[in-house]
């Protein structure tokens, strides 16, 4: 039976040449907001294993938007200059389509690394005010936010549409919204992170209010050939937090509004959150979830390193596409060990086809095949 992981997919005219993506990882390798020689040969060498859709790791709409001094802004001429020199390198050596995650960081910004502990900058060392929908730390060691008033997010909303049409200039296919794992969008939509009694807290509808507004600056901004998806934390692990039919519910109004994926990670709004970590844990919320849309694509992500994993989920319909990340950082050709153990014939870049299976067959325990069947 043929793959169905290794099956084309189209979203609007991009077409997708198998349903394997590969999810945005922070780097922490920029500078100033501009990519590096790191995102050349990061992107480079995932691209070169041959993904359905590869992303960026999430941008920033601009510099006081990141996490950290050393996270990717697409803001200004010369930062849109740095990522066109490593898109367009990718583009030129391999066929991948190629997506951006805009996002803003809201109350987790203005941290350090990771291996620096995630540290708040302070003022003396070049930190910045934080902002968020209500005035609530992410925890007790966190700074302060700011609660946005509406010119302050009218103002995102813009800068959000200017990233997306930098990203459309610098070559990106795909667009996708960061509303997940407790960033800005993220904390408008979760009670717990929402307080406002304005039109835009409260109620569910009005904490989906300013996510969806911005979705429709990013979409009327991007061109109108290219797919723009969402990511969303389908369940904060918080009792009294956002929840599985929450996002049921809003995944709905998504695909009514004319989002062309949607991208099911869960999590990251508070420290409390409780949930066991284990292959594939994530998977069973995007299959709740696209079991109530129609037809609009749905990535499942979550520890997914089996390739017989990956197909099983894509040929059972729990999701369209399957996302691997950190699986990705420890085997960027994840693609042709999949295609490999599935039976499919991938073709590889040039320079690199001696190491295709059948080329090499003694090396996997294989009977080279006579000449006439290679």
């Amino acid at each position: 039976m043929p793959s169905k992981l290794f099956s084309p997919l189209a979203l609007r005219s991009v077409e997708l040449p198998n349903r394997i993506v590969v999810a945005p990882m922070a780097q922490y390798a920029g500078r100033d907001g501009h990519m590096t020689d790191w995102h050349v040969m990061h992107l480079g060498s995932l691209a070169l294993g041959g993904p359905g859709l590869l992303f960026s790791e999430v941008v920033y709409t601009h510099l006081e938007g990141r996490i950290s001094k050393h996270c990717l802004a697409l803001c200004s001429d010369e930062t849109e200059a740095s990522f066109k020199r490593v898109v367009g390198f990718c583009k030129a050596e391999f066929p991948t389509p190629l997506a951006i995650q805009i996002g803003h960081a809201g109350r987790k910004g203005c941290t350090r690394q990771p291996w620096e502990g995630r540290r708040p900058y302070t003022a003396a060392d070049g930190g910045w005010t934080i902002v968020a929908p209500s005035a609530l730390p992410y925890d007790p060691g966190s700074p302060m936010p700011e609660a946005l008033d509406t010119d302050g997010m009218e103002r995102i909303k813009r800068q959000f549409a200017e990233t997306a049409r930098r990203a459309a200039r610098v070559g990106f296919d795909v667009a996708e919204v960061h509303m997940a794992h407790g960033y800005l969008l993220n904390s408008f939509l979760s009670p717990l992170t929402n307080r406002r009694n304005d039109g835009y807290g409260g109620e569910i509808e009005n904490r989906m209010r300013f996510p969806l507004e911005v979705l429709a600056a990013v979409r009327e901004a991007f061109p109108a050939d290219r797919p723009v998806g969402v990511r969303i934390s389908a369940t904060d692990w918080v009792t009294g937090g956002w929840d599985i039919a929450d996002s049921v519910r809003f995944a709905q109004i998504l695909e009514d509004v004319g989002c062309d994926f949607l991208d099911v990670s869960s999590g990251g709004i508070s420290p409390d959150q409780k949930l066991t970590v284990a292959p594939g844990y994530q998977v069973r919320l995007a299959a709740e979830i696209k079991r109530h849309l129609r037809a609009m694509p749905v990535i499942a992500v979550g520890l997914v390193r089996d390739p017989q994993d990956a197909e099983r989920i894509v040929r059972d319909g729990e999701a369209d596409l399957v996302a691997i990340a950190r699986g990705a950082l420890y085997e960027p050709h994840w693609p042709w060990r999949a295609a490999d153990e599935l039976g499919v014939v991938l073709d590889y870049p040039h320079r690199y086809e001696r190491a295709r299976p059948d080329r090499w067959p003694e090396a996997f325990g294989r009977t080279r095949p006579p000449r006439g069947e290679r």
